[in-house]
């Protein structure tokens, strides 16, 4: 099933821990209507602008998967609302300053980034039906809020 022009069902539900413990990951209706925005609101938007491929790393995950990777249980990926990735060739730093200036967002976060590396960490965002604009970087030792200059 597309949700966008470049971005299916599939590819927001895929998990190698939900094969690995035989869980099915499909969402209901009210997280498939999420994912929709995700994909229209989100991914589409970086997808066209950077013009390079690329893969969510993590979208949907049921309540079970939730819990057996220990992920908040508070996490927007529950509820469809939220999508892990990066870009291929793009920095993760440059890819989260463009979506923070150019997308309609609740949560964005660069996850584990190492100035100069720009391959290293990625990016979660996330809608909701009130986006809050939350910028936050995530390292070892914690949250920062915004990116770093």
């Amino acid at each position: 099933m597309k949700l966008s022009d470049n971005f299916t069902l599939a590819e927001l539900t895929k998990s190698q821990a939900a094969e690995r413990y035989d869980i099915s990951n499909e969402p209901g209706p009210q997280e498939l209507k999420y994912l929709v925005r995700v994909a229209e609101e989100i991914l589409q938007p970086v997808r066209n602008h950077f013009r390079i491929a690329f893969t969510p790393s993590s979208g949907f995950r049921c309540l079970e998967l939730n819990n057996i990777i220990n992920g908040s249980p508070t996490s927007q990926h529950v509820k469809g609302q939220a999508v892990d990735f990066e870009v291929p060739g793009v920095d993760n730093l440059r890819l989260a300053q463009w979506i923070r200036d150019n997308l309609d967002f609740d949560q964005l976060i660069l996850e584990y980034y190492t100035p100069g590396e720009k391959n290293s960490g990625w990016i979660h965002c996330s809608i909701s039906d009130k986006n809050r604009r939350e910028v936050l970087t995530k390292s070892r030792s914690g949250y920062m809020r915004g990116l770093p200059e």
